[in-house]
């Protein structure tokens, strides 16, 4: 029995690896990508030097037809889906291939950035032999050029041609147009003719993806109280304005901020005798005297939530807060939805070993979901009721978001060959 066991153990492992190796079309799709990783490079480097802000409608545009130019090149059909004026975005990508094998894929990236053209220019720059610094390169200007790399190596094997694939990239993801309802209505439509979306949103290494993201809506706390000379504070006059909006932003932090997965910044906080601010442009003004107290404020912020049963919970949880006036003061607090929350599903865990799979076959090492509350939302979230969904599979690196982001050049190659891969296997 001892013997059978051992030879039945040899046989069963005999049969994983062979299922973890790379068959010849493979390996030939490998190579396609590692010669071509100049021309990679070099799309890259345009693509950031390009300034694509959220509000650059002209820049958005012009790195769609960059990508456009190499997406048609390999058969895909091209068009831009222009949004309303009134939106102020330039709108989005989007390249199809339609056939009749495998997974039908919906591709996800974005065009723009956070960096509008008022803010210092950070030039595509290569540091050393493994980093390279520039607007976007991580998120996700890289994400991008990964999902076109990947594709073009297959495309060079003739492996596209019965497949169903769309690549949607978004030129407003950074700064959604609004309502979304309008901004993401065709993004949603077309999503939900597929069987799997894929985003390529920054990976945080090689050994994880996100079955799951947080979702993120945006909240306006105003308060107003009587205005009087400032000795009359916490007699007569009340509290003004200013102390009770201190009291419930530290009431939110007191009740709410243990709560796994949850959380909620007060991002523009604003008192004092006359104040203004822009919801758009997310500026405000405020004038004040120290001798006066403040009868207005204004506190506005994010809430990043999991499930939109946590994001319903936290609502009535603040409103709860809100409503417990100081004396002298009144004070209302709205909300706005914003990207919905990707939930973790079977469907989506079900993906990762497929991953997984390609990963091991490379000899890159095992990859797991990674933990949703490191994420912020994604458009990807917009879509996650309608289709199994994975996201983190774009680039690596640091500082996103941040003056001097930069992309891991090591394991850039590394990314786009598994994507490629998955792609590949997922169609067949």
């Amino acid at each position: 029995m001892k013997k059978l066991f051992c030879f039945s153990s040899f046989i069963g492992m005999a049969l994983s690896i062979a299922a973890q190796s790379l068959s010849k079309t493979e390996q030939q799709v490998i190579k396609n990508i590692t010669a071509d990783i100049p021309a990679t490079m070099q799309l890259l480097k345009e693509s950031v030097n390009i300034n694509s802000g959220s509000l650059n409608k002209t820049g958005v545009k012009k790195v769609g037809d960059l990508f456009a130019r190499e997406l048609t090149a390999m058969g895909f059909t091209v068009e831009w889906i222009s949004l309303p004026d009134s939106l102020k975005r330039a709108g989005h990508l989007v390249a199809q291939r339609k056939g009749k094998k495998g997974k039908k894929l919906f591709l996800i990236g974005h065009l723009d950035t956070v960096f509008e053209p008022d803010m210092p220019a950070n030039p595509f720059t290569i540091l050393n032999d493994s980093t390279a610094t520039g607007q976007g390169v991580n998120d996700m200007k890289g994400g991008d050029v990964l999902v076109i790399a990947a594709l073009k190596a297959l495309h060079k094997q003739g492996l596209l041609n019965d497949a169903t694939i769309t690549v949607y990239f978004t030129g407003d993801e950074e700064n959604a147009g609004q309502p979304v309802a309008i901004s993401r209505a065709d993004f949603i439509y077309k999503a939900m003719q597929h069987d799997i979306a894929l985003a390529f949103e920054g990976a945080v290494g090689l050994d994880k993806v996100a079955t799951a993201r947080r979702g993120a809506s945006e909240w306006k706390l105003e308060v107003e109280a009587r205005q009087a000379h400032s000795s009359n504070i916490f007699g007569t006059a009340g509290y003004g304005s200013v102390y009770e909006a201190a009291r419930i932003i530290n009431q939110f932090r007191e009740q709410l901020s243990n709560e796994q997965y949850l959380t909620f910044n007060p991002a523009l906080f604003l008192g004092g005798s006359d104040i203004s601010y822009n919801d758009t442009t997310q500026k405000g003004f405020v004038s004040a005297k120290t001798n006066i107290i403040a009868p207005r404020t204004v506190v506005m912020g994010d809430l990043r939530f999991l499930t939109e049963e946590q994001k319903e919970n936290a609502r009535a949880a603040m409103q709860q807060i809100v409503a417990q006036h100081l004396a002298g003061t009144n004070a209302t607090i709205s909300f706005r939805d914003g990207i919905p929350s990707m939930p973790p599903t079977t469907g989506n865990e079900a993906l990762v070993k497929i991953v997984n799979e390609v990963s091991m076959a490379l000899q890159y090492g095992e990859v797991k979901a990674g933990d949703p509350g490191s994420r912020g939302a994604g458009d990807i979230s917009y879509v996650a009721n309608y289709v199994d969904c994975l996201d983190g599979l774009g680039v690596s690196g640091n500082g996103a978001h941040a003056p001097g982001e930069t992309i891991n050049l090591y394991q850039y190659p590394k990314l786009i060959k598994r994507t490629a891969l998955l792609i590949y296997r997922l169609t067949r």
